[in-house]
């Protein structure tokens, strides 16, 4: 009988449930805040309006997305204010949380594919920049950091 990947069948929860299971087994510190604060995450969503206990594969994307940028930002913060202390705790979480999340594009395929997507809409100029940026972040979503697309799109449309 062939081997089954949990980790694809599994709903991010159940992912995350499991893992804290291991970080708890093996005094992992680090890898628990992490996980701790996705399944926080998770159950703040499951709870919204709406929801009704039950969150998309969708909205687990945008969740993951945003608290790998509100980390990021801290660390940034924190690196400028020389706290390494802080600093580490959170690129100890940023690594946890990019587990969860597809494969980040290089810049290199990021640029050919915004390149397609360019020369598809027709945009000709900064002006065009909404059309392009549209596209890509739906394209690109949990791919590539909105920052980086911006920048990249922006340079682009400029240099034509």
């Amino acid at each position: 009988m062939p081997k089954i990947n949990k980790t694809k069948c599994m709903g991010l929860e159940q992912q995350v449930m499991e893992q804290m299971k291991e970080a708890m087994k093996s005094k992992n510190e680090a890898m628990l805040r992490g996980l701790r604060a996705i399944k926080a995450e998770i159950i703040k969503a499951k709870t919204e309006p709406g929801a009704n206990g039950v969150i998309t594969e969708d909205i687990e994307l945008k969740m993951l997305q945003k608290m790998m940028k509100s980390r990021k930002d801290s660390l940034e913060i924190f690196q400028q204010q020389n706290r390494s202390d802080l600093a580490q705790k959170e690129m100890e979480e940023i690594a946890i949380i990019e587990k969860f999340l597809p494969a980040q594009l290089s810049e290199e395929a990021l640029t050919e594919a915004l390149t397609q997507i360019i020369a598809q809409t027709g945009a000709a100029g900064v002006q065009d920049l909404g059309k392009v940026m549209g596209l890509a972040s739906k394209q690109f979503a949990g791919q590539a950091d909105g920052k980086l697309i911006a920048a990249l799109v922006k340079q682009l449309l400029t240099n034509g």
